[in-house]
């Protein structure tokens, strides 16, 4: 039997030094500022208030 920890605090990821990272791995700029809006397209939606009315309990209706 193997035990694991978790970590009980958040680790930030930082980007390597391009040598070090395999060329399969490399993104270029193009999709790397995609990446970033995506991310921070969903830091907005994610950031907004929950939708409240009709529409929220059907939801939760067939969710269950």
């Amino acid at each position: 039997m193997t035990s694991s920890t978790t970590p009980h605090t958040a680790e930030q990821l930082s980007l390597l030094p391009e040598p070090s990272v395999p060329l399969r791995f490399r993104l270029d700029e193009a999709t790397r500022r995609r990446g970033l809006r995506h991310i921070a397209e969903i830091r907005a939606r994610l950031a907004q208030p929950a939708p409240s009315g009709p529409a929220s309990i059907d939801v939760e209706r067939t969710a269950a």
